[in-house]
């Protein structure tokens, strides 16, 4: 059974328990960084969007059958209140809990059923390169996304390479994006960058990343950049693990080809992923 669908059954079966990331994680056996890149990968959702999802869709049935004390359903979803309750529950469904009781029914709800087993997709993942990387110094631009909205992202690199062409300093012909750890919630920021010998010299409305020194997996994706999720997708359901590899908690690199054109998403590009060694 892989990671995510292992995730799925541990979740749908104690969702009336405390559930969080990093719990979750140990019970699996994997890094909350593994846990959330797998789980949003084959699903499009943060681990604990679908958790908090899930429970407001049970929730909501509850009322619709006529549940009683909407404080008790509120404790029971994993709410310490009547009103922090209400209002995650208007925000999921445009109503609040009241009015799903009176109505009795959720049909006009967009109510999320559990996950059933996902197939992981046959997608081409060749063996990785295991390259020691020097620290990094990345100056460049950041937004913070969440897994299942980074339609934002290719925004963030035509605003940033203007920058790029001008920044000081500037040591690498081929800019760099920068993945950060994620936050339970799901959220990570991106930055767009360039290496830098240093950040002296570089604008004030530019962002300053030290990256630590690491050892990574360079995983190639020849597709076009709008399926480099997909081999996200691959490399953490399954691919580290049929290497041998164990990712670390640390940040993420993705590197355009050489032949890399930004007009067409075509050329290739290579996803740097930190391994513990």
């Amino acid at each position: 059974m892989s990671l995510v669908n292992r995730a799925l059954w541990i979740i749908d079966r104690n969702l009336g328990g405390e559930l969080t990331l990093p719990g979750l994680a140990e019970t699996l056996g994997v890094g909350r960084h593994h846990l959330a890149h797998a789980f949003a990968a084959a699903t499009g959702l943060p681990v604990m969007a679908y958790v908090r999802r899930r429970r407001l869709s049970e929730a909501a049935e509850a009322l619709a059958r006529g549940a009683g004390d909407i404080l008790d359903l509120a404790l029971e979803s994993g709410y310490g209140s009547h009103e922090a309750f209400t209002r995650a529950f208007k925000a999921e469904f445009g109503q609040a809990p009241q009015g799903v009781r009176e109505a009795g029914s959720t049909g006009a709800l967009p109510l999320l059923a559990p996950l059933q087993w996902i197939e992981a997709p046959a997608w081409p993942l060749t063996a990785p390169r295991l390259i020691p990387s020097r620290p990094i110094n990345a100056a460049g631009l950041s937004g913070v996304f969440a897994f299942d909205a980074t339609e934002a992202i290719p925004t963030l690199w035509r605003r940033f390479m203007p920058e790029f062409a001008a920044m000081p300093n500037r040591t690498a012909l081929i800019p760099v994006g920068v993945v950060s750890t994620p936050t339970e919630e799901g959220a990570f920021a991106y930055l767009c960058a360039a290496e830098v010998e240093s950040f002296r010299g570089v604008p004030a409305h530019i962002e300053c990343w030290p990256i630590p020194a690491a050892t990574y997996a360079v995983f190639d994706h020849a597709q076009h950049v709008s399926a480099l999720n997909r081999t996200y997708a691959a490399i953490w359901n399954g691919g580290l693990a049929d290497f041998g590899l164990t990712p670390a908690e640390a940040a993420g690199l993705e590197r355009h080809g050489r032949n890399f054109d930004p007009a067409t998403g075509l050329g290739g590009m290579e996803v740097w992923i930190a391994v513990d060694t």
